[in-house]
């Protein structure tokens, strides 16, 4: 029997002996915990797998630094507890991995090889292939074929310099040449992200041809095994042969049967139930089983049960999440430092050894590089891009170190040889970072026409929309195109009630239609065609999941509850909702929210930011302490902690810097929208960011049931607070708002701060510029001076708006109690004061001194001083900021 089946027997038999002991010494009876006993294996083994696991950390924090895959901190890890480093230190290969021990960490350890192999078969999807299955198939294949010629050249100097005669040549160039033919799809992945390949056309065709690559690299390895295990040809052909009738078996009356029993407990819809996890479970054990009994290695069997796990509805996605993180952590570890204790690089002693290592590692890699770069050119990629597939596809890593130690095991390959290959893999695999960095640089990159990690609905063209024109008159300022970002559920409540707010009376309400029908043909105003462009943002990291999940968008698309939620409010209020999904880093996320505006022609970006288990604005007393209200917009120490906020607020700030289109960040305490409030308050200070905040108050009022307060504020010194200030623009007749009587007590400085946003050196022309649009804009609203042909639905938004103007020394205090009047009340508010003279940071410095809400910079930095003084004082139901996009004025 195997290997793998032995070591099951061994274990039974030491764990019968552990039951049948009648006693155990212990720490404090003076026994060395460390010691070995075949009665109690497990104390070493947990001291063996901390060394292990701590040993690969270390060194992935150093390696990561340079973008090295975690897989080279592990194989070096290994390397350095085996002979070549630390066993070199007198009895600390006795002490610590002795001899005995070995079986026990070699078990646990194929174990997680197993289950490592099933997460593999997972990851294996057929719609990869199809994206590019031509040129893939022609890449994949081509590489094999010269590969597998140049290892079976080398390996006859090989065999006759390393090799004893016992073992057969024909064995050896087989084991030599399926190492010099296989690509690590795995590391492949994890490559692919670190470098955000994973969207380019070079991704794409790598991650095909590595999947080609691997279903034919552990085809060949089962058939290498197979030959090994046989006495004869004849058995050899039988082995075979059974293997085949058990993949035909597996592929399609398991797998049918496996796709029913998913779909019958609900497992396609709902995530895999426990029920469907053990079937699951039993069925990877059992193939398993299987293939090691009938002379093939037990991997192939758990590689081959991860092949028939149905797709549908994300399920391989789920259970992958499941196992990924233990067999990542735990297993995997152990399978490399087992392979490190079988290497000895001081075995590498002389010229002609180092001569050979260095032959197979320029073989080895000119034959994929030469092969995957010539065929990629045929195909009709630039050189630059044929070069970086052929790095890319040089990649070894975990799948030779697999290969190799089974031929170790079978005592095909000697010491010296598998060090020598085990350097190669190595070497082969650290290099490839770094040299794809170099061949491919960013500003070189093509991202996928057609199947990228970011991909759109099915009803959506895929073109470029960023050319259509929705412009935006005197006469009708409306925004009609928007993008809705979603990345967590708890941000789905005040996004839908976002969208609801500016959707157009037309689309909203059936007797609004019926109002703008009934008007003048003149006066009828024509809406633009309205539509939300909804992007669904998910983090990819370096889990074996998150690349599954950027493969396969098409699916997500339709599975994701997120934009299943939002695609059903579309249905419901007859909005037209297209859905988007791109699976990206987190750094990444601002510029794709920035590309996908730009993509979709947007000329409003809708961002989400709240607390899910928030407190806004109660100041009921018997709280202990000051309330913080920033806690429950935010996430304070309480909830999230000070990092997660600064992570977001920094996510919302590179949004706000690189949008080229309108940017409006909802922000909503409860998560529940805006709740009863149907009354909106805007101060109006001046700048881009108050026109557009003005502006988008005066859409929002198109719809009947909402009513708005706009104050336009300026500022006074002290000591003319009691003089009332000349209107800046006459009110014709507008009613004038009541001012709370204000204590002032804080004497306003006249120094001038630099401001947080940067937008640029101004000057005076640029002042008098936006001043000039300020008063304009303020006076054909607040004035009413609107054309004889205006449309009526621009009249109804403005006589649903109450004007006013206010001076104050302290116009934020003045803001709040204007807006404290109103309960519930959403308030509109630019982010800055972008071109104006005076700044608020003393004022807001006060307020949140009188809030208990000191040392809030992050939040004032992203959301600007008079939003942060709303925040503050807890009046609002919810807050809107908007920054305009770039403008010179």
């Amino acid at each position: 029997m195997p290997d793998f089946s032995n070591a099951v027997v061994s274990l039974g038999s030491g764990l019968w002996k552990r039951a049948t002991a009648t006693g155990q010494g212990g720490l404090l009876s003076g026994i060395d915990p460390s010691s070995f006993t075949t009665s109690d294996p497990l104390r070493l083994w947990i001291i063996q797998m901390g060394i292990i696991i701590m040993m690969g950390q270390l060194l992935s924090l150093g390696l990561g630094k340079i973008k090295q895959p975690k897989v080279i901190a592990e194989v070096l890890g290994g390397i350095l507890l085996g002979p070549t480093a630390m066993g070199r230190i007198p009895g600390f290969t006795q002490h610590i991995f002795p001899a005995q021990s070995l079986p026990y960490l070699s078990l646990v350890a194929n174990i997680g090889l197993c289950l490592f192999l099933f997460i593999v078969g997972l990851e294996i999807d057929a719609t990869i292939i199809k994206r590019s299955v031509r040129s893939s198939l022609f890449i994949a294949l081509s590489a094999m074929a010269l590969s597998f010629g140049l290892g079976a050249a080398i390996s006859v100097p090989l065999y006759h310099n390393f090799i004893p005669s016992s073992v057969k040549f024909t064995y050896f160039m087989l084991f030599t040449g399926v190492s010099f033919s296989i690509t690590a799809f795995p590391v492949l992945c994890r490559i692919l992200t670190a470098l955000k390949l994973l969207d380019t056309t070079v991704g794409i065709v790598v991650l095909s041809a590595g999947v080609c690559n691997d279903v034919v690299g552990w085809s060949l390895l089962a058939l290498a095994v197979a030959l090994v295990n046989a006495t004869s040809g004849l058995t050899a052909l039988w082995i075979l042969l059974t293997c085949l009738a058990f993949v035909i078996f597996l592929m399609w009356p398991v797998r049918i049967a496996l796709l029913w029993f998913a779909r019958f407990t609900g497992s396609t819809e709902n995530g895999p139930t426990m029920f469907f996890m053990t079937v699951t479970t039993l069925i990877f054990w059992a193939c398993s089983f299987f293939t090691d009994i009938v002379g093939v290695n037990a991997i192939f069997g758990a590689f081959l049960a991860g092949l028939i796990v149905p797709r549908e509805g994300g399920l391989a996605i789920a259970l992958t999440e499941k196992l990924e993180d233990m067999v990542t952590i735990m297993f995997l570890p152990l399978y490399f430092t087992l392979s490190g204790l079988n290497t000895n690089l001081g075995l590498l002693n002389n010229g002609i050894t180092w001569g050979f290592t260095f032959a197979i590692i320029c073989l080895d890699f000119s034959g994929k590089f030469t092969a995957c770069t010539i065929t990629a050119r045929i195909t009709g990629m630039s050189w630059r891009e044929s070069s970086t597939v052929g790095s890319l596809m040089s990649c070894k890593g975990l799948v030779e170190l697999i290969v190799l130690n089974i031929g170790l095991n079978a005592n095909i390959l000697t010491p010296t040889v598998f060090s020598m290959f085990v350097f190669e893999a190595l070497i082969l695999t650290f290099m490839t970072t770094p040299l794809v960095s170099l061949l491919y640089p960013p500003e070189r990159r093509t991202l996928a026409v057609v199947g990228g990690v970011s991909r759109a609905s099915p009803g959506d063209s895929d073109e470029d929309r960023s050319d259509r024109k929705f412009p935006m008159t005197e006469d009708q300022p409306w925004r009609s195109r928007f993008t809705v970002v979603l990345d967590k559920f708890d941000h789905m409540s005040g996004m839908l009630v976002a969208t609801q707010l500016v959707c157009p009376p037309s689309l909203e309400s059936s007797s609004a239609v019926q109002s703008i029908m009934s008007t003048r043909v003149s006066d009828k105003m024509k809406m633009p065609g309205f539509s939300v462009d909804t992007l669904r943002l998910i983090e990819l990291s370096d889990r074996t999941s998150d690349v599954m999940k950027s493969s396969a968008v098409d699916t997500l698309i339709h599975t994701d509850p997120l934009l299943s939620v939002f695609r059903t409010f579309g249905e419901l209020n007859d909005i037209p909702v297209s859905l988007s999904l791109s699976v990206v880093p987190y750094d990444d996320m601002p510029g794709t929210v920035a590309h996908h505006a730009k993509r979709y022609g947007s000329q409003l970006v809708l961002l989400p930011w709240l607390s899910p288990s928030s407190n806004f604005g109660n100041t009921s007393e018997g709280l202990s302490g000051p309330h913080n209200p920033f806690e429950s917009f935010f996430g304070g120490s309480k909830h999230t902690g000070k990092s997660a906020t600064t992570i977001h607020s920094q996510f919302v700030r590179r949004v706000f810097a690189e949008s080229k289109a309108d940017v409006a960040l909802f922000i909503d305490p409860a998560g529940t929208g805006t709740g009863s409030a149907r009354h909106i308050f805007c101060p109006f200070f001046g700048g881009p960011d108050d026109r557009l905040a003005l502006e988008f108050v005066v859409q929002l009022c198109t719809n009947p049931r909402m009513s708005a307060t706009v104050v336009r504020m300026s500022k006074i010194s002290t000591e003319t607070a009691a003089v009332e200030r000349p209107s800046l623009v006459h009110l014709d007749g507008k009613e004038s708002l009541d001012m709370p009587d204000l204590a002032y007590q804080m004497p306003v400085s006249s120094n001038l701060a630099f401001p947080d946003t940067v937008y640029g050196q101004t000057n005076a022309e640029m002042r008098f510029q936006s001043e000039t649009a300020n008063n304009f804009l303020w006076g054909r609203y607040a004035n009413s001076q609107l054309p004889y042909d205006a449309p009526s639905s621009l009249r109804a938004a403005l006589s649903r708006i109450k004007f006013s103007e206010f001076s104050s020394p302290l116009p934020l205090h003045s803001a709040i109690q204007f807006a404290s009047a109103h309960k519930p009340v959403l308030i509109v508010v630019g982010r800055s004061r972008r071109l104006a003279g005076e700044d608020h940071t003393s004022e807001l410095q006060q307020i949140l001194k009188e809030r208990g809400s000191v040392g809030q910079d992050v939040i004032r930095k992203t959301i600007g001083d008079p939003a942060t003084a709303f925040v503050a004082s807890g009046c609002a139901t919810a807050v809107v900021v908007l920054q305009a996009s770039n403008v010179d004025i």
